[in-house]
């Protein structure tokens, strides 16, 4: 209990966007666990956990630095013809200002070529955590995660979904974009309706949340940089009925980051 209750006055500290001393102080304490090797700096991981927290006001492209490293490499890949259209719509979006597009097609000027051959990961290490993929079996249970949204109408939402992979690409400018493959889970109602559980019929004091337990078709928003992952879940399958019928769903259970300290 006490660590979770530190590990929630850091998460306050880091989503608050204040500029806070005293964080440097962390850099004393040595990490422990199997990740212990695999050591970052504060200030890396505080840059990460405000870019996932904060992604109105930083803006990332994908092609960042993260205090971390991709895990259990696949092989060099083409990714499927819609998940290349996919990656194709991230740049367009990402670069507003640039022209991307498939080799041998309409040769506009100052183009930039897409080509189809990424490296295909199973895992991701971010600071002390591992998520795994859909094609990492082995890790299917860390392949859950949430996900921060910026809105049409500006505000900003939070997603659950499930990694399918991790990949990197690199475009013609040779910037590497560190990139996920995500399915993610529909509202409960078209009306964004959300079912939230309650302690001793206090409204909303748990954050656990009810989801359709399906995804939600392939879009552009299947592509997403790692660093708008912002942090994983716990998916159990949570069952409501009536008399006339009974309707399944998914409960999206948060887990806190990890901040191994010693």
């Amino acid at each position: 209990m006490r660590r979770l209750m530190a590990e929630a006055q850091i998460n306050d500290i880091v989503s608050s966007g204040l500029e806070v001393k005293g964080l440097e102080l962390l850099e004393s304490r040595s990490s422990v666990g199997s990740l212990s090797d695999n050591e970052f700096s504060t200030e890396e991981m505080y840059r990460f956990l405000l870019n996932s927290r904060n992604i109105a006001k930083s803006p990332i492209t994908g092609c960042e630095e993260f205090p971390g490293e991709f895990l259990q490499q696949q092989s060099e890949n083409r990714l499927d013809e819609s998940i290349y259209d996919l990656l194709i719509e991230y740049y367009k979006d990402t670069y507003i200002n640039s022209i991307f597009r498939k080799p041998f097609t309409d040769d506009l000027p100052d183009s930039i070529i897409v080509i189809n051959k990424v490296n295909q990961y199973g895992r991701c290490q971010i600071g002390a955590e591992i998520f795994g993929s859909a094609a990492s079996p082995r890790h299917i249970k860390s392949s859950f995660i949430v996900a921060k949204f910026i809105n049409r109408d500006g505000s900003v939402d939070t997603y659950p979904g499930q990694v399918q992979h991790f990949f990197e690409h690199t475009i013609s400018q040779n910037s590497t974009h560190k990139l996920a493959y995500v399915r993610w889970y529909k509202f409960v109602s078209s009306t964004k309706v959300r079912y939230h559980f309650s302690i001793d019929d206090d409204a909303e004091t748990c954050n656990v949340e009810l989801w359709e337990n399906n995804f939600y078709p392939n879009g552009r928003d299947s592509i997403i940089p790692i660093h708008n992952i912002l942090g994983r879940f716990i998916p159990i399958k949570y069952k409501i009925s009536d008399r006339s019928n009974a309707k399944e769903y998914l409960a999206v259970i948060p887990v806190n980051r990890k901040f191994h300290l010693r």
